[in-house]
């Protein structure tokens, strides 16, 4: 059986043995469990109180703890947390431990390609986002200046300073991450990604790299759940959304407010991922002032699976209207139970969603558009539907799992061939 090794930025299925609660990276769960049968699977990650491996299911977990982890949590305070190449030895251990076929390294926003001209093995690095990009786009809506001023208020600031959230220390940090990301993919020689975006970029960052397609799982609740159209006397919007300045809730708040105030719609737009104390809600107030609309958004907050499944249910159009993206598991998620999706024009959702079609595509930064686009899937119900019902098709078919793990199978197949012909 092939012996496949990832190194990942969560913990993936290993956060239910560990009692973690959820975590982020949910389709790399999924994929996780899909291949346990298919390979002999070993999952590196970072954990900060064990170091021990262990096996959950049939996966064999390792997490990396880093010496003296509560020390370095104090000073990535003060000098951010991102984890250096000083744990290349950690990662050269377990991979002489395991001695995998192949290794996968998740994303490229760690310090695991620093392994990448250390060893001879097949290592293929999936992009997840582009740190590059994401910091070239970090100030689309603001400011550093707006972001730095409102960083501090009423003793909100001290918290994000203490738990490390500050948008100055984060957009520092991104252009950290953005020059490691480009000397590690310079050595990349095989990559997997999603969209027409993440081919595009890696030509250039990873010019001497053999580039694949490979898919993700989505969580199983949203491959069971099917859309129908609420009866409900307000038009209600839905996006999920984060408290980074990129993810475009300025553009939410304005397209709001113009269909409120200008149209005099009746809807509503609910919010999961931000509570009304937010940062990023404090400083797009600030920045609108009389434009943020006064009342109509609802704030949800976290949201677990069936929450999140059970809120798009009860709205009548998805919206994320990020200024960059690659493809973004929320719009994903969306088009997967059938709901009628509108998207910014970022990154790589033109290869995720096809305009007029299976929804629409705007620019993003542009609450007029937005606002429109909006209004034509409130007065063309019909169309919503049908939007929603393509989404849906193209949706199963690219999350189908025996799909997405036959696909992953065959690509760790050809680059374990491609090397053993490199080295002979």
């Amino acid at each position: 059986m092939m012996k496949v090794l990832w190194f990942s930025n969560t913990s993936c299925n290993a956060s239910e043995y560990l009692g973690d609660g959820p975590v982020g990276g949910g389709w790399l769960k999924s994929l996780d469990r899909a291949l346990q049968n298919e390979v002999e699977l070993h999952i590196a990650f970072y954990y900060p109180k064990r170091d021990n491996p262990f096996k959950y299911q049939s996966t064999l977990y390792y997490p990396i703890s880093k010496g003296n982890w509560k020390l370095k949590a104090i000073l990535g305070i003060f000098w951010g947390g991102n984890v250096q190449k000083e744990e290349q030895d950690k990662y050269i251990k377990i991979i002489e431990e395991i001695n995998p076929d192949i290794i996968h390294i998740h994303g490229t926003e760690n310090a695991y390609g620093c392994i990448i001209p250390k060893i001879k093995k097949p290592i293929v690095v999936s992009i997840q986002g582009c740190m590059t990009v994401y910091h070239h786009k970090f100030l689309s809506a603001f400011s550093l200046r707006e972001l730095i001023l409102s960083s501090f208020y009423r003793g909100k600031g001290i918290r994000q300073f203490i738990r490390n959230k500050s948008y100055r220390r984060s957009y520092r940090e991104f252009g950290t991450l953005a020059e490691r990301e480009q000397l590690y993919l310079k050595e990349a020689q095989y990559i997997i990604g999603r969209t027409a975006w993440d081919r595009r970029i890696t030509s250039i960052l990873a010019p001497s790299s053999n580039y694949y397609h490979g898919d993700e799982l989505l969580r199983n609740s949203f491959y069971s759940m099917q859309w129908q159209r609420p009866d409900n006397e307000t038009f209600i919007i839905h996006s999920t959304t984060s408290n980074s300045p990129y993810k475009g809730f300025e553009t939410i708040c304005e397209s709001l407010y113009i269909l409120r105030e200008i149209k005099s719609l009746n809807v509503m737009w609910q919010v999961a991922g931000l509570d009304e104390y937010d940062t990023i809600v404090r400083i797009t107030k600030k920045k609108l002032k009389e434009r943020f609309p006064r009342n109509g958004i609802i704030y949800l907050g976290s949201l677990d699976e069936k929450q999140l499944v059970d809120s798009l249910c009860r709205a009548s159009v998805y919206v994320s209207p990020s200024h960059i993206e690659n493809s973004p598991n929320s719009l994903c998620e969306a088009m997967l139970i059938g709901i009628p999706c509108i998207a910014t024009f970022a990154g790589g959702t033109a290869s995720i969603l096809v305009d007029r079609a299976e929804g629409i595509l705007i620019q993003d930064g542009d609450p007029w558009s937005m606002a429109g686009a909006i209004l034509e899937i409130y007065s063309n119900p019909k169309i919503a539907q049908v939007y929603g019902k393509n989404a849906r098709e193209k949706a199963l078919i690219r999350h189908n799992s025996s799909r997405v793990v036959r696909c992953y199978l065959d690509i760790y197949k050809d680059i374990i061939r491609k090397q053993k012909k490199y080295l002979t």
